[in-house]
């Protein structure tokens, strides 16, 4: 049966078409994929000790002060805030801006620019390598806590498998040395069975069991998603600041102690015309604040889109950084001791990173009165400063997929199952990080997963009218905040990217000069070549989802590449308690696939083909 339409003859196939084409039109009816509604955070402390607990990790301890001394002692401050004002700040604000502007994951938050999807998966990738290895750390962390409920510590020269090697000739301290160095060596890595990278041998039962555990643990503190993590922050971020503030009051009154702290904060203004001085500090400060991995991202996606992201900035950055300081006097005052005790300059007893945490430090604390409660209390720190950051890694995966499959977070089961699923395919992957030669794969994954990839990955991160964005959100934030917006503006334009340039230089021309070790192992070519696959991997995300963002446009190549860097209709409809969401809809963006609205111009072509046969 035919109808009439506008005076012309139309076939029932294409009434029918154009009614069920009304019939799903947005303005009738009612989307058919309703969002469940989106988590936020319980209150703003919750949010600030979540990002405070995520940038204060391990780095903090292990890393910083070595760097410090290092590089100039006391002058190291210089380039370090000065890569925290102009490169650090900048990139912090512009993360926690995205994510609590677009309401969205490290990939979801690019429908505000679908050309840049390609960040959110290379952000992806860089936390999943991050993910890998971290929790290895918390492993040994793990092994080290356990053994120090053990008096005396059995790496001690009182324990009794080590009492029969010690000469009198060599003295205590001597031995505690070698019995420190051979307890990391043998029982916790087992590296002295393993021949290199090729060789990593069999997995070590004791770290398994103790790396199963810390990723049973990660999966029941994210199980019901920040209204779980951001309750266990208040213990996790709070309790290293008690354990850092007694070490400090204990390493003050230690004969020695001010030699430490001396070495730690001497100047040696000659430094600072070194380049390796200025790419220490800002990687320390990337490394540290956790720039460009996506977890600072998908946490701020939970807050109130009128938070005061600014504020916060300064608080989480400045907070972090302060921090960083006063552990180096926690570390170099007991650091001092020791060497004061072996009689020794205090460059002999430092090391850098697992080699600070894992051998000098325990070897200090072995030679203090009441060692087990001090190990304990350490490695507990340790623990915790561990998790904390894990919590925003693991945040930015489970985001990232969980905005783009809605329908996992509004099944309790189902989400359930991938968080098990993600944390127990981390833990497979990660078991050939606790073989034999597992600290060669480690060493090669930590070199690499966030070094040239990271910077190029931030270098992207730039999106049009950004601060007339962050305006909108803190409209009603003090007057002072705009005025330091401009600073961050000016920031974003000029100083970050010449910042992060230089950085980039550098790292190649040292990547390229330079070859990879771990102690006297020096690192095949190979393997080298490897771990660049790993970061040139993130970095071709970028231009593979670009390609993929214009060829999904219709047009010429300058109308496809203009309708690729515009905002989608569902930019930002995540946030229910934004006020300007419907004033941020774009109708001439269709966000979903390709469809086809019939016209009167349609019609009227069919009714002349008809009449003319």
């Amino acid at each position: 049966m035919k109808s009439q339409l506008n005076g012309f003859t139309v076939p029932p196939s294409v009434t029918g078409a154009a009614s069920q084409t009304q019939s799903h039109s947005p303005s009738h009816a009612p989307p058919l994929n309703i969002q469940p509604p989106r988590e936020q955070w319980g209150g703003k402390y919750e949010f600030l000790l979540s990002c405070l607990g995520y940038c204060v990790g391990l780095g903090n301890v292990w890393r910083f002060p070595y760097l410090c001394y290092r590089n100039g002692g006391g002058v190291f401050l210089i380039p370090y805030f000065i890569m925290l004002f102009f490169t650090g700040m900048p990139l912090f604000l512009m993360e926690l801006s995205l994510g609590q502007y677009g309401a969205a994951g490290p990939i979801t938050v690019w429908k505000c620019c679908p050309l840049l999807k390609g960040i959110g998966i290379g952000m992806l990738c860089v936390s999943t390598l991050v993910c890998l290895y971290y929790n290895v750390i918390i492993a040994w962390t793990f092994y080290y806590l356990g053994n120090s409920f053990q008096s005396p510590l059995p790496w001690s020269c009182d324990a009794s498998a080590n009492a029969k090697f010690c000469s009198l000739k060599w003295g205590s301290q001597a031995c505690v040395c070698v019995f420190v160095y051979a307890f990391c060596s043998d029982r916790v890595l087992g590296v002295r069975s393993s021949k290199g990278l090729h060789d990593p041998g069999p997995v070590r039962w004791e770290l398994a069991l103790c790396l199963l555990a810390a990723w049973v643990i990660i999966f029941l503190c994210m199980l019901k998603g920040i209204r779980s993590s951001g309750k266990v922050v208040y213990v996790t971020a709070t309790f290293p600041y008690f354990v850092l503030i007694v070490l400090i009051i204990r390493g003050a009154t230690l004969e020695g102690s001010l030699q430490g702290v001396a070495f730690y904060l001497t100047p040696v203004w000659e430094r600072l015309a070194n380049a390796q001085v200025w790419n220490d500090a800002a990687s320390q400060i990337f490394y540290s604040l956790g720039i460009g991995v996506g977890g600072l991202l998908s946490m701020a996606s939970y807050n109130k889109f009128d938070n005061n992201v600014i504020r916060d900035t300064l608080v989480i950055t400045i907070g972090n950084c302060t921090t960083s300081f006063f552990a180096g006097f926690a570390i170099f005052s007991i650091l001092g001791h020791m060497a004061w005790r072996k009689g020794v300059p205090v460059e002999k007893v430092a090391d850098t990173g697992p080699g600070l945490a894992f051998v000098a430090y325990p070897e200090a604390l072995a030679l203090l009165p009441g060692s087990v409660f001090w190990a304990i209390l350490f490695f507990l720190m340790l623990f915790m400063l561990g998790v904390d950051t894990l919590f925003g890694n693991m945040e930015g995966i489970t985001t990232a997929v969980l905005d783009e499959f809605p329908q996992l977070r509004a099944n309790v089961k189902h989400k359930t199952l991938f968080l098990g699923l993600l944390c127990f395919g981390f833990y497979l992957m990660g078991l050939l990080l606790v073989t034999d030669g597992g600290i060669y794969w480690f060493t090669l994954i930590d070199s690499f997963s966030t070094s040239f990839g990271l910077i190029i990955i931030t270098l992207f991160m730039w999106v049009n009218q950004f601060c007339q964005d962050i305006v909108d959100m803190i409209c009603h934030c003090p007057p002072w905040c705009t005025k330091v917006l401009l600073y961050f503006k000016a920031c974003w334009v000029f100083c970050t990217p010449f910042l992060l340039l230089f950085i980039l230089t550098y790292i190649f021309i040292e990547m390229y000069r330079t070859s990879l070790h771990y102690g006297l192992y020096v690192f095949p070519l190979w393997g080298k070549a490897l771990g660049v696959c790993m970061g040139t991997i993130c970095c071709l995300q970028i231009p593979i989802w670009a390609i993929v963002a214009v060829c999904k446009e219709s047009g010429t190549l300058k109308d496809r590449f203009q309708k690729a860097i515009q905002p989608l209709n569902s930019w930002r409809v995540n946030n229910l308690n934004s006020s300007t969401q419907e004033q941020r809809v774009e109708p001439e963006r269709i966000d979903g696939p390709f469809t086809v609205n019939l016209t009167e111009v349609d019609f009227t072509a069919m009714a002349w083909e008809s009449s003319e046969a």
